[in-house]
């Protein structure tokens, strides 16, 4: 039996999805999940997981029963893709000496490199709202302990 797949480009989406939330499912079964009412280190994780993977599954598997036009994988747009990654690990080595504030701000400026529409004006603007709204909403808000400012 030959399984034709007309819709590559779902195909492929739904099979990553499965993928990802597989990979995070199993990482995130070895923390104790605790309860909705008491949640422990990997209940969201692992649920998270799980939910990638039914999505997954679900446009993989209409992916393979939707007859119709062929639809093809387009190409990856590589400078893109490593600026968005880029960006998540500038993110996770800044934080720490740079603080909060200057980290996201830093994390708006290079993963906006990505984009082709780039412009300095928008990139500072955007910055300057998250970090209003990440500082807000996590230390003061939340009273998360995440550092503000480099710590001297």
């Amino acid at each position: 039996m030959t399984v034709r797949i007309d819709n590559t480009r779902d195909a492929t989406v739904g099979g990553l999805y499965v993928l990802a939330g597989g990979v995070i499912t199993l990482a995130a079964a070895g923390y104790p999940r605790g309860t909705p009412a008491e949640m422990g280190p990997g209940f969201f994780p692992f649920w998270l997981g799980v939910v990638l993977v039914g999505l997954g599954l679900l446009v993989l598997v209409r992916s393979l029963l939707e007859r119709g036009e062929k639809i093809p994988l387009e190409s990856w747009d590589l400078r893109s893709l490593v600026w968005m990654v880029g960006a998540t690990v500038v993110f996770a080595v800044a934080l720490k000496p740079l603080g909060l504030a200057l980290t996201v701000a830093l994390q708006v400026v290079v993963s906006s490199l990505a984009s082709a529409d780039f412009s300095w004006r928008a990139t500072l603007l955007n910055a300057a709202v998250l970090v209003a709204l990440t500082v807000g909403g996590f230390v003061y808000g939340l009273s998360l302990p995440f550092p503000v400012w480099p710590q001297l």
